[in-house]
């Protein structure tokens, strides 16, 4: 899919300024960014859109961008509620971890 922009001389001046000469690739970073922020794309999403070959890249130039793991109190109490479960039933888990 091809998606243009119409834009004055002025405009792109003041937009290569800011943000380089590629603005395709900003304006694609810009989706990427807002998409993530708002929670309507995932990282693989991200991932995807910007052609990262793996996870790690994606991790690197999300933190970069101030867009850290959406990580909510509920995930964290719903974690421990799954470790409770795996000790509850012997697991590996129920030994603390050692280097």
């Amino acid at each position: 899919m091809t998606l243009s922009l119409q834009l004055p001389d002025q405009a792109q001046d003041v937009l290569r300024s800011a943000f380089g000469e590629n603005l395709n690739r900003a304006a694609l970073e810009a989706l990427a960014i807002e998409g993530y922020r708002t929670c309507k794309l995932s990282r693989f999403d991200v991932q995807k859109l910007l052609g990262f070959d793996n996870r790690w890249d994606t991790e690197e130039w999300l933190g970069a961008h101030g867009l850290h793991l959406q990580y909510s109190l509920e995930d964290l109490e719903a974690d421990g509620r799954t470790l409770e479960k795996i000790r509850e039933c012997g697991g590996a888990a129920s030994e603390p971890y050692r280097l």
